[in-house]
């Protein structure tokens, strides 16, 4: 009978829903920006994994996911602990490059180069041959191969590799995604690959053109410590002795030494015919680095949906809750990176949410299941969605889809939105829906060539096929930007981005982060309520991973 009444409800409106279309009266835009303002307080210690702070955020997490009425999502518990090794490198180590005529270039840390090692132990000595790789890309998708046909041509070598794709000509406008970058251009990608072929290390060209960031963010997000996930003695994964980062300056010096016209061997490289250049040079690096071992956790919660036959699928938002912890001063002597918008903001949002959909009425209720997932290490290479994909609590199978939040808008309320990776999948219909409810403009990826789906939490859902996006905030503001609030804007990446400047601030726009945080529930009451799981498309590089993920019964 109550169906019939609400159905005939419908009919008397003339076809509109009774209720709104969006949901922003039922956040509470102060009190996410409270959450942020303590997520990003000193005493968290800009939530490093495993520094004493992040113990405290964490706890922090789990008492306001309470209060949101969020359910523990790992049986009685709210942390699925993820074992890490953490790596701190003597940042008086040198690298020394040496030549044929005994001319010596030594490079500093930090000044002029950045590395870890994959090895996760104290010491590693390297004394290798220096070899130019090119892109480092082996794609028989795009019939590309630097490496060519002999396995083992690269065992114990040093690699040097530009990072991103090879350039799209007018004879291949489509070639590694035209302008957009692909999965072969990321850094993680290069590191992945040398490993595969026995390579000692590698060493990644930093330019601030390719990166999309200046040489201070690779200083501060790989010169302190780094964290992998731990890797047991039975673990036949390959790892790299070195990874490292080199700015452009310093390269051209190596290649100055070496005798070779860079700018030449850069054009070589960007064609199928390049071979890779053995440089005629030796790296040597003895790298002293202390090793510990620690667990981070994620954090997870639930809540069910309301569908008997649904009710065991799910839609999971992602958003990392750690940050770069304490590391090296800036100018004002701040060592605390608080990581405030990226990702203090987005917790906060999500939590938001699950209160939210908790206090829905039942018809607004999403039928499906609703997990939380705040990932640890994501500052470190995605470590904590990763562990989780290979790990999961609830089965891969079952997921709809993953909405992923890193970092919301505080700047002003916008005219526009977009969701990465939305064009990939049957995700895609329902985000241009909650667009064309608001009617907001759904723009594209709006700087492709950064590779940002690549770069945040949704990606390793995506590798396992899990239709995801990851929502990101406009920039056509519906009262222009001024003041500080533009300066913010303007010089984000280049100012705050992993730097301590990265706080929370009084002038925030509460307003806008509800607008934000509001597309990220419509965008997930749509997934929780369609009659059937969003796949990817078939042309898309993600649908193989989704097939199998479908047939894993």
């Amino acid at each position: 009978m109550k169906k019939l009444i609400i159905a005939a409800f419908i009919i008397i409106l003339g076809g509109v829903s009774a209720f709104p279309q969006t949901f922003e009266s039922r956040f509470d835009g102060e009190k996410i920006k409270q959450r942020v303002k303590r997520l990003s307080a000193d005493d968290f210690e800009g939530r490093g994994p495993g520094n004493a702070g992040s113990k405290l955020a964490a706890d922090y997490i789990v008492a306001e996911m309470k209060a949101a009425g969020i359910k523990p999502g790992n049986g009685k518990s709210y942390f699925q602990n993820v074992r890490l090794a953490g790596i701190k490198v003597d940042p008086s180590t040198e690298m020394r490059v040496t030549g044929k005529a005994d001319a010596v270039n030594t490079f500093k840390f930090g000044d002029d180069f950045v590395a870890t090692t994959g090895a996760q132990r104290e010491g590693v000595k390297i004394d290798a041959e220096l070899v130019f790789m090119g892109y480092g890309i082996e794609s028989s998708l795009y019939n590309w191969n630097d490496y060519g046909n002999d396995p083992n041509a690269y065992k114990g070598k040093v690699l040097l590799i530009m990072v991103n794709d090879p350039p799209a000509t007018e004879d291949e406008p489509n070639l590694f995604g035209g302008k957009a970058l692909t999965y072969n251009g990321r850094w993680t990608y290069k590191y992945e690959e040398a490993a595969r072929r026995g390579a000692a290390g590698v060493i990644l060209i930093h330019t601030t053109a390719s990166a999309g960031y200046g040489w201070n963010v690779v200083r501060t997000s790989f010169g302190g410590e780094r964290s992998e996930i731990f890797r047991s003695k039975d673990d036949k994964t390959p790892y790299l002795e070195l990874m490292s980062w080199m700015t452009e300056d310093a390269v051209n010096s190596i290649m100055k030494q070496a005798g070779i016209d860079f700018e030449g061997l850069l054009l070589k490289a960007a064609t199928r015919h390049f071979r890779p250049v053995n440089t005629g040079l030796r790296v040597a690096i003895d790298l002293k680095a202390t090793v510990k071992t620690f667990e981070s956790p994620n954090i997870v919660g639930v809540i069910s949906g309301w569908d008997k036959k649904l009710k065991d699928e799910y839609v999971i938002y992602t958003s990392h809750w750690d940050h770069i912890g304490v590391g090296e001063p800036d100018a004002t002597g701040d060592r605390i990176y608080n990581g405030a918008y990226d990702n203090a903001s987005g917790v906060s949002a999500v939590i938001e949410i699950g209160k939210v959909i908790n206090k829905l009425p039942k018809i607004q209720k999403p039928k499906r299941s609703v997990y939380f997932l705040f990932p640890t290490a994501e500052e470190q290479g995605l470590l904590g969605a990763e562990y989780f994909a290979m790990n999961p609590l609830i089965p891969l199978n079952k997921i709809a889809g993953n909405v992923n939040m890193d970092g919301v808008n505080f700047f002003g309320v916008t005219k526009d939105f977009s969701a990465l990776g939305s064009e990939r999948s049957g995700i895609g219909a329902m985000v241009e829906a909650v667009a064309a409810e608001r009617k907001m403009t759904l723009e594209g990826d709006m700087r492709p060539e950064q590779g940002f789906f690549f770069r945040s939490d949704h990606f390793p859902f995506a590798k396992a096929g899990v239709p995801a996006i990851s929502l990101r905030h406009g920039d056509d503001f519906v009262t222009p930007l001024q003041g500080t609030a533009l300066e913010f804007f303007s010089n984000y990446t280049a100012k705050y981005y992993h730097q301590p400047s990265d706080q929370y601030y009084d002038w925030w726009n509460g307003a806008a982060m509800v607008q934000n945080a509001e597309l990220g529930l419509a965008i997930g009451l749509k997934l929780a309520n369609a009659p059937a799981m969003p796949r990817y498309h078939a042309t898309d590089e993600f649908s193989a991973a989704d097939k199998k993920r479908i047939d894993n019964k």
